[in-house]
């Protein structure tokens, strides 16, 4: 694939913010102070690593960025990221570029418009994990993507969809996600 051009680059760069911007275990990191001092910073510093990650590097797959994502997260923020995130990330950036490289605004402008949609659960999550906010269990991050809301989608199968889930789980080698909807992200001890 040939490099891409100034336009699908912009467009790059845009998804690339919109994805990290809506990261759970990202935010939460940079919030809680795990990268220290100079953690908006380093998320800052990260948007242009991973357009310059993707751009030096032909034909990354999801688990070549989820391995770059991971030691960023690690080195930089001192935190291993344990909720499924990363896969997720991963494959949204993968799709983003792909679509940019071949000059796809229509799509990339879709991938976006989800991503803000999802925008309002994360900022109550960080809210609620911040100083002065309602209580959350230490080093917690809420799941990348928004549980539905209390009756959305209710028709009383909501323990065989857990179970298909646990069962999906199982076989990616995952662990399934837990029932209050809470992952626990760990911070790393050197």
């Amino acid at each position: 694939m040939a490099a891409p051009g100034l336009e699908e680059r912009a467009l790059f760069a845009e998804g690339v913010r919109a994805v990290l911007g809506g990261w759970a275990a990202l935010q939460l990191a940079v919030a809680q102070g795990f990268g220290g001092p100079q953690g908006p910073e380093k998320a800052a510093w990260l948007v242009g690593a991973v357009q310059d990650y993707f751009t030096q590097n032909a034909g990354l797959g999801e688990e070549e960025v989820e391995e770059f994502l991971a030691e960023v997260m690690d080195n930089e923020f001192d935190t291993a990221v344990e909720d499924g995130s990363l896969r997720q990330v991963s494959r949204e950036l993968v799709t983003l570029f792909a679509r940019a490289s071949r000059g796809d605004a229509g799509g990339v402008g879709e991938a976006l418009g989800a991503l803000a949609r999802r925008g309002p659960a994360l900022r109550a999550a960080l809210a609620a994990a911040r100083p002065g906010g309602d209580p959350a269990p230490p080093h917690a991050a809420p799941p990348h993507a928004a549980p539905p809301r209390e009756g959305e989608g209710d028709d009383g199968s909501e323990e065989e969809e857990e179970e298909e889930e646990e069962e999906e789980a199982m076989e990616c080698g995952t662990p399934p996600p837990p029932p209050d909807g809470w992952t626990l992200v760990r911070r790393r001890r050197r």
